[in-house]
């Protein structure tokens, strides 16, 4: 926009006086980024209807008003990478692929006071470099942007990468920070960074002071679990190594370690790169007894750690002893998801093959599909469940498994698939599929489940949860307790006339007879997000518009067979209401009986409730 233009605009719009500066900034060729349009570029400005005209990805020529772009819009100088990525692609692609530190450095020079938080950085380097690339390239980024003496790197997210006046060495920067922190997590954290920065070698003598920090946190802190703990000697006496301090340090890494029945809580929450570490430390501690530790490790193992603790044990002559322990807990149920996943990543391994030949069976596949549901039922909100995806995304693997099956085990592993609630509906049909291709005749499990259905409950995340939670207290605590009653009353004498040992019998008997009820209702019910409900006609996960008689309207919103908040209009699809309303459309008119009267309602409207709950 010209002078003029911008001029006539602020005296139509005497408001906009304060933002004149922004208006002339945008001008043809300006390069602009929208609030919701994102990147693109002024090409025009049409003076009669006062309009901008600007191209965005996938939009061109749109048309907006200046006077709402002032809030909405932001228009970039020359020199930031995105209008750079326009204008000099060649050299921004060399910048991004040989030296990401420098484009770093030219990214926040174009920043006022070359600062930009460590979001706003981000933001613009995904942009520039693709977000389905920028992930893997800031992690190997940000290791050259936390060495580069010209950057200062902040600590948190919301704080600001700098351009330095003067460059620092990245190990001055370490040991500004160590001694400007009193938090025993960080002094070790950074004295780590510290001895990849001085690559262990040719490391300065004042670095004792880092030393005795690191010491001073590993003995004397409460800030630190037994994991965090065990790590930081790990790291104290790595950097007594360096700088040829002697080792007689307390605690010891080993002492650290002393009690086996601490491992498995370490193993959860210990660095990656410190697990085959880890493992030594038992080995030369526990020499005797390391075999049975760690083959304990690995059945409460979880991610990489399971991996680290295979290849130890294999590593360590211990390959028969791990074949026969997989087999032995495969028969008794007891291979967790972390270890069947590997089995199954694994199973085409030469590596492994001797390992896990006799493990590929169908009786794996049920473990598997045991795990998958097991873990289902134990998510308190919808998430991905790695040994699922797998099963879905190996095309090959039901057919492995099922190599040496018969029809009716084929059958029965059918079976178990279609009740397990840790699978969606359409990936249960796609994983069906795989099985009919083999054994043609489960085709007609495909029926029976439909007919099946009818019998299920529909419910939702939160309501099987209050049901479990529900079954979990009479089973765990209500049960036990009035075991206890019933005990403590029996020692009063004669049970004739033994008032609270007939209380106490009576009690069990209600709760025995909710815990079959819970479970029978347990047994029935199929967790739903209501995703798949219709938006034709009412069903359970909608949210319908109803009119009585010719008078107001009602939204209710019908959910599982367990839900009902009747304050918000929210009831169960087996409710009357609920039941006379399911396959309804709009304009269909129900009654409803309510006491010894009809009452009638229209339907006016349906929408989905997963919509509405995004």
């Amino acid at each position: 926009m010209n002078s003029e233009a911008v001029s006539a605009l602020i005296a139509k719009m005497p408001s906009l006086k304060a933002a004149k500066a922004k208006l002339e900034a945008m001008e043809p060729g300006a390069y602009v980024v929208h609030r919701s349009w994102g990147f693109g570029q002024i090409k025009s400005y049409d003076d009669g209807a006062q309009r901008l005209m600007i191209d965005f990805k996938g939009k061109k020529s749109h048309a907006m008003d200046p006077a709402f772009c002032i809030t909405t819009m932001d228009v970039l100088p020359a020199k930031h990478l995105l209008v750079r990525k326009e204008t000099e692609p060649k050299k921004i692609a060399e910048l991004v692929a040989e030296n990401p530190a420098q484009l770093v450095v030219e990214a926040l020079e174009a920043y006022p006071n070359s600062a930009a938080t460590a979001i706003e950085l981000e933001i613009t380097l995904a942009q520039v470099i693709g977000e389905d690339k920028f992930k893997k390239w800031w992690a190997i980024g940000k290791k050259a942007v936390a060495k580069d003496p010209r950057i200062q790197v902040p600590e948190k997210k919301t704080e600001c990468y700098i351009v330095r006046e003067t460059p620092v060495s990245a190990e001055d920067e370490i040991l500004e920070q160590f001694n400007g922190t009193r938090s025993a997590r960080r002094r070790i954290a950074l004295a780590e960074e510290l001895m990849d920065a001085t690559g262990k070698k040719d490391v300065k003598a004042d670095l004792s002071v880092v030393l005795k920090g690191v010491t001073d946190a590993v003995r004397d802190s409460n800030q630190l679990d037994a994991a965090e703990r065990l790590y930081g000697a790990a790291v104290r006496d790595d950097l007594a190594q360096a700088v040829g301090a002697e080792n007689n340090f307390e605690p010891t890494q080993a002492g650290l370690i002393a009690n086996p029945r601490d491992l498995p809580a370490i193993a959860e929450k210990i660095p990656v790169h410190f697990q085959s570490r880890y493992l030594e430390l038992i080995q030369e501690t526990h020499p005797i007894e390391a075999r049975d530790i760690l083959f304990n490790l690995l059945k409460t193992s979880q991610g990489k750690f399971t991996t680290e603790v295979i290849n130890f044990l294999v590593e360590h002559d211990h390959s028969e002893e791990l074949a026969a322990t997989l087999k032995r807990w495969q028969t008794e149920q007891n291979l967790r998801a972390p270890v069947l996943l590997w089995i199954v990543k694994n199973r085409h391994s030469k590596k492994f093959a001797k390992l896990l030949n006799d493990l590929i069976t169908p009786r794996l596949l049920s473990a598997i599909f045991f795990a998958i549901d097991y873990e289902a039922l134990q998510a308190s909100s919808a998430r991905r469940i790695p040994l699922g995806d797998i099963l879905s995304e190996d095309t090959d693997l039901i057919s492995d498994l099922l190599s040496t099956a018969d029809p009716e085990t084929a059958r029965d592993l059918a079976n178990t698939l279609m009740l397990n609630q840790g699978f969606e509906e359409l990936t249960k049909k796609s994983l069906l599929a795989r099985f009919i291709k083999i054994f043609p005749k489960i085709q007609s499990l495909v029926a029976a489940d439909a007919e099946s259905k009818e019998e299920q409950l529909l419910v939702s995340r939160s309501s099987f949860e209050r049901k479990r939670e529900e079954y979990e207290t009479i089973v765990s605590k209500k049960i036990p307790e009035n075991s206890k009653a019933i005990a403590t009353a029996r020692e009063h004498g004669d049970l004739k006339e033994n008032s609270e040992y007939k209380m106490a019998k009576q009690d069990q008997q209600v709760l025995m007879a909710q815990k079959t009820n819970l479970e029978r209702e347990l047994g029935r019910a199929r967790v739903s997000d209501f995703s798949d409900a219709s938006r034709e006609q009412v069903s359970a996960g909608t949210v319908v518009e109803v009119r009585h008689g010719q008078g107001a309207t009602t939204t209710y919103t019908i959910l599982g067979a367990w839900d009902g908040d009747p304050d918000n209009h929210v009831i169960s699809y087996k409710t009357a209401l609920g039941v006379a309303l399911l396959g309804k459309r709009p304009g269909d008119t129900v009654k409803v009986k309510t006491g010894t009267s009809d009452e009638e309602y229209t339907v006016v409207s349906i929408k989905r409730y997963a919509d509405q709950a995004k």
